[in-house]
């Protein structure tokens, strides 16, 4: 175990020297901290872990901070964080860009294509033909009741620090369901589990790039798209003339980066590996699976991810 663990960290710190250009050990422009955001998802903890090990590597202090996923970005632009590796459109595009006006700053967009949606299980589709038209999910509602909600279907949704408020949407749309959010993610896996071992129908919340497509066959649901802000905004738009929120999410969304203005000033080098940091949809997907599948920590996640990613972190350098 001590030879693996002197293995790894030399990785990471090869990693950074790779990065950088220069030695692992050049002393960074400030001895200040640079504060990363960690929010309560598996990739984002384990992405944010290897940016920090990554920047530790090239000599900086770095913190964790947790924060609320929608509050997370006014707390960027006053300075009182610094980096959040995974923001999301589906469920941040507002809070992100109240963030942008207040000073924050738009540190890139990844490669990677997001979407966050109500989903089911690929055997759903046995109980209830039509899937994934969310008008054919409706017609079935009643497959999905609990003692809890019936005669009306549950919808398993996020945590409500989330900012996905599906209760609106289930009203805009007159659908025949309850969403009841969960406290935390790993409950939604849970509960997934739960029904997929006895093939009980099950709608929840999901999102791509993750580790359920490496586990679980399934579909996301199709809701009419949200053209643009329209749906959030005008409640002339879309089928529901009375209310906003009657449609589903982007289907390609963007996954960005965020960043105190100050960086660049104070941490120079630190500020332009951060610009070029780069995530996949697979890359991601990775990263969730060590933890939610294989049971590594997401600090041991981290290590593993950067030992076997040592290309694509070169590819960081300047």
């Amino acid at each position: 175990m001590i030879k693996r663990a002197i293995k790894t960290s030399a990785a990471i710190l090869f990693a950074a020297s790779m990065i950088t250009g220069v030695s692992a050990q050049t002393v960074p422009e400030s001895d200040d901290p640079i504060i990363i955001v960690q929010n309560n998802w598996t990739s984002q903890l384990v992405l944010s872990n290897v940016v920090g090990k990554v920047l530790e590597g090239m000599g900086y202090t770095v913190e964790y901070k947790p924060s609320d996923s929608q509050l997370q970005f006014t707390a960027i632009a006053n300075g009182d964080m610094h980096f959040q590796i995974e923001a999301w459109e589906g469920s941040m595009k507002s809070a992100y860009e109240k963030g942008l006006k207040e000073g924050m700053v738009d540190a890139g967009t990844h490669d990677a294509v997001t979407r966050e949606e109500w989903w089911v299980p690929s055997y759903v589709a046995e109980k209830c033909p039509g899937l994934p038209d969310w008008k054919a999910l409706d017609k079935c509602a009643s497959i999905f009741a609990t003692a809890e909600t019936k005669p009306k279907g549950r919808f398993v949704g996020p945590p409500a620090d989330w900012g996905k408020n599906y209760a609106e949407r289930v009203e805009a749309l007159k659908m025949n369901f309850v969403a009841i959010n969960v406290g935390q993610a790993a409950t939604l896996w849970a509960e997934l589990q739960s029904a997929y071992d006895r093939k009980e129908p099950i709608v929840l919340f999901n999102w791509t790039p993750n580790f359920i497509e490496a586990k679980f066959k399934g579909m996301f649901i199709d809701f009419p798209d949200p053209d643009g802000d329209k749906c959030a905004t005008d409640k002339s738009w879309g089928m529901n003339p009375d209310m906003v929120n009657d449609c589903g999410a982007p289907k390609k969304a963007w996954l960005k980066k965020a960043a105190w203005k100050g960086l660049a000033k104070q941490f120079p080098a630190a500020w332009g590996v951060m610009q070029k940091i780069n995530f996949s949809n697979a890359q991601i997907a990775a990263a969730s699976v060590m933890v939610d599948v294989d049971g590594l920590s997401p600090e041991e996640a981290a290590e593993k991810w950067i030992s076997e990613n040592a290309g694509l972190i070169a590819s960081w350098k300047k």
